[in-house]
């Protein structure tokens, strides 16, 4: 993952990393296992340091590995975008958009559309971006109606919520 350290910290990244997924789960197989790859010292401290904590606060053995950074493979197609693929409707218009499977991975609409429907942002950050996102006005409803809680659908229903952007 590439991230810029002046919008989210390393730390954040690793706080958001524990809580996407049960790192005391044993891995099925290799290809799934949980871990967390460093560029420095700096970032290895961080993860020792964060894995120590969730292995205190989850009281349990933590499977998680800590490894050197190295040459980075793309998962199969089928595993990119994964939460974005169980919606469909969404799908198509993102590949009606982008064609090449390179162009469609790489585009940050997609990228923050599928953090959405996997549960990451809120429903304000969500109407504050609708724009940038592309979507046909039926997209943007769907979108809305998975990310948003009902009152607050209610709410743009009378004109209530307040505007995005």
């Amino acid at each position: 993952m590439d991230f810029d350290p002046f919008v989210i910290s390393y730390g954040e990244l690793l706080d958001v990393f524990w809580t996407s997924h049960d790192p005391r789960e044993r891995p099925r197989r290799r290809q799934y296992k949980s871990a967390i790859f460093t560029r420095s010292d700096e970032q290895k401290n961080l993860a020792i340091g964060t894995r120590s904590r969730e292995a205190e606060r989850r009281n349990g053995r933590i499977y998680t590995e800590i490894l050197p950074a190295s040459r980075f493979h793309l998962a199969e197609a089928y595993h990119q975008k994964f939460a974005l693929r169980g919606r469909p409707e969404l799908l198509k218009e993102y590949e009606a958009m982008y064609p090449s499977f390179g162009d469609f991975l790489a585009s940050r609409a997609v990228t923050r559309v599928n953090g959405y429907v996997a549960g990451y942002g809120t429903c304000d950050s969500l109407r504050g971006e609708f724009e940038g996102l592309g979507l046909s006005p039926a997209g943007v409803e769907r979108l809305e109606d998975i990310v948003c809680p009902q009152d607050a659908r209610k709410r743009r229903n009378t004109g209530e919520a307040c505007p995005a952007g």
